[in-house]
């Protein structure tokens, strides 16, 4: 039979074809045809449609898939399932499953490979694997799972983050078939004390379940080392579910996804984590007025956006509604502050054209290659809770007349959810059958205590190195790259640099794209272009036009509004000299010590997990 036509959405060489049942056996049959950017699903019987609905499965929505067979003996199918998460009508997602039955052989060993042949090609796509050009496709193309740290704030997002993590993001990475281990961070530097004595060789990436400000601490943590250089190989993520959620605001829009906030905003980053895909990531080193030395992934702010950050502090309670108040107060008394900015400015052309909105392009394009993963071997983890049989929060499904329930979808491996596909009296349930088995000491066969409401159990072994004797650690990162470009605080510039003096209401250095997850204050900045991105709002500023220069930061159009008192450049390093002698300076959205400082970039010091890029400006 012939393939049915694809969508334009999904216009490329099918990989695969064929004709599917569905569970329970008497319900409709499909023609299944897989591209690498979707599964186009349309109906063959009872009658075809010629508009199906939900007949295209994008992949950049898919979470993963795993195998069933039928608890019945005497059905010979196997059967397909496939985790997505499309757009509903009004813009946001929800969790959906797709059940198909390979049905086409007489016996049940047959149609297995058939559906393991399917999951195996889909599992290729999903994490970006390369396919055979010899059209041979088994389970031996798909490594080991990834093995992920998870770091959970559970003070975050105002005390929602531990239950959001629970709801939402357990259940996605266990469906795409991640390995991981998740602790909960108790305190201030928590995360900064767990990574420095961190056995990194047992992980393939730390992800922070949390806002900026978690991430902030992992990356200073990795730079106490000893040994940092390699400690930065390993990759780092972010799931936003803080009240600041910058950068994840950039990966949402680096994946190609419309721009996002609270629970849409953490599925599409997590899809996005499951897809796999790592960038390199630039880094700011900052020297402050003493001496000591931090490093930013996101920014360093002066003047009108530190002071709404920090003065916005007692309404946490709010959440990202924290900053629309703080906004309001901060333009009712607005200060403008003398001072003293300098710059290295980025001498290298653009390799690509420039971007719209009027904003001068960025005039350095370096592209470095992602660390490749490394073999780890495994061991259990200090305050962790991993690979478990934890029930999520979805209401077990019981067939009418059927003396067993339906599986509740459970960490790393369970059955789907078949109330969609649930449709007659006696059919039996399906079950697991891991046709994709995992390879040896892969950690998915532990056994270890399912997850309470509570904190998690502490395990009697640990995966962490001895504690150091000097206790608590310094706020200040000791280790990373020497600063090259950056003569000692209170010398004078080497030539080249450019110095900019006056009253200024905000100075902004950043190195992504987003300020927030809903403000696009750099819209052509990359994650590792090798730039500070320098922002800067002279006095004289009205209220009102400082108003609308943050409502077009939403859409990332404030440049192309002509505001005189606005400038940018793109620069290697900066000096900052507060000429005032009262103000507020902040690193990530945390609060330094206030006087001079300077900093240069480090491009692709670290390495952020990303997922895939997608088409910028719209829905992949």
């Amino acid at each position: 039979m012939a393939p049915p036509p694809l969508s334009p959405l999904a216009t490329s060489t099918p990989l695969l074809h064929g004709e599917f049942g569905s569970y329970p056996a008497r319900g409709p049959r499909f023609a299944l045809t897989l591209t690498p950017q979707a599964l186009h699903i349309q109906r063959l019987r009872p009658k075809p449609e010629a508009r199906p609905r939900g007949g295209l499965v994008l992949l950049a929505e898919v979470s993963g898939c795993c195998t069933l067979r039928s608890r019945s003996p005497s059905d010979p199918a196997a059967y397909l399932c496939i985790y997505t998460y499309p757009r509903g009508r009004r813009g946001g997602r929800r969790r959906a499953t797709r059940t198909f039955g390979a049905d086409g052989a007489a016996t049940y060993e047959e149609n297995r490979a058939e559906v393991q042949r399917w999951a195996t090609v889909l599992t290729c796509l999903l994490r970006g694997l390369q396919l055979p050009g010899n059209g041979e496709i088994t389970s031996h193309l798909l490594p080991r799972p990834p093995r992920l740290l998870l770091l959970v704030n559970p003070f975050g997002g105002r005390g929602l983050a531990w239950q959001l993590c629970k709801n939402h993001v357990l259940p996605m990475i266990s469906e795409a078939g991640l390995s991981f281990n998740l602790i909960q961070t108790e305190r201030q530097n928590h995360a900064r004390e767990l990574v420095q004595g961190l056995s990194l060789s047992e992980w393939d990436g730390i992800v922070t379940v949390s806002g900026d400000g978690l991430l902030y601490e992992v990356l200073n943590g990795l730079l106490d080392r000893p040994d940092w250089e390699e400690a930065m190989k390993t990759p780092v993520g972010i799931l936003p579910c803080g009240s600041g959620n910058a950068l994840a605001g950039a990966v949402n829009q680096h994946g190609g996804f419309e721009q996002a906030l609270g629970i849409d905003l953490l599925l599409n980053c997590s899809l996005l984590l499951c897809r796999g895909g790592c960038r390199p990531l630039d880094l700011l080193s900052v020297t402050l007025a003493s001496g000591s030395r931090c490093f930013s992934f996101l920014s360093v702010a002066w003047g009108f956006v530190s002071d709404v950050d920090i003065q916005s502090e007692r309404f946490r309670a709010l959440g990202s509604a924290r900053f629309t108040l703080g906004t309001v107060l901060g333009l009712a008394t607005l200060h403008t502050y003398r001072g003293r900015i300098s710059y290295l400015p980025a001498t290298v052309e653009p390799a690509s054209p420039a971007p719209a909105h009027g904003l001068p392009r960025a005039k350095s394009e370096l592209t470095l290659a992602p660390v490749p993963a490394r073999t780890v071997a495994h061991s259990p983890l200090h305050r962790s809770v991993s690979d478990l049989p934890l029930s999520l929060p979805q209401p077990a499904l019981t067939s009418p007349d059927s003396p067993e329930p339906l599986p509740v979808l459970s960490l790393n491996g369970g059955g789907p959810e078949l109330a969609r596909d649930w449709g007659g009296a006696g059919d039996p349930p399906l079950s697991p059958d891991p046709l994709l088995p995992s390879p040896p000491g892969s950690p998915r066969s532990a056994l270890l205590s399912p997850i309470t409401e509570g904190a998690p159990e502490m395990p009697a072994s640990s995966g962490l190195l001895p504690p150091t004797p000097d206790g608590d650690p310094v706020a200040i990162s000791t280790g990373g790259p020497p600063d090259h470009l950056l003569p000692p605080l209170g010398t004078p510039l080497p030539p080249g640099w450019v110095t900019l003096e006056g009253d200024f209401v905000l100075m902004l250095a950043i190195s992504p794209s987003h300020l927030g997850a809903d403000l696009v204050a750099v819209p052509h900045a990359r994650f590792d272009d090798g730039l500070v991105h320098l922002c800067w709002v002279r006095g004289g500023i009205s209220r009102a036009a400082l108003l609308r220069l943050f409502l077009a930061m939403e859409r990332g159009s404030h440049f192309s509004l002509g505001c005189p008192q606005l400038g940018y450049a793109a620069a290697r390093a900066f000096r900052l000299e507060p000429l005032t002698p009262r103000g507020v300076l902040t690193v990530d959205g945390e609060q330094v010590e206030y006087g001079p400082l300077q900093a240069q970039v480090h491009p692709g010091l670290g390495t952020l997990l990303t997922g895939p890029p997608g088409r910028p400006g719209r829905e992949p």
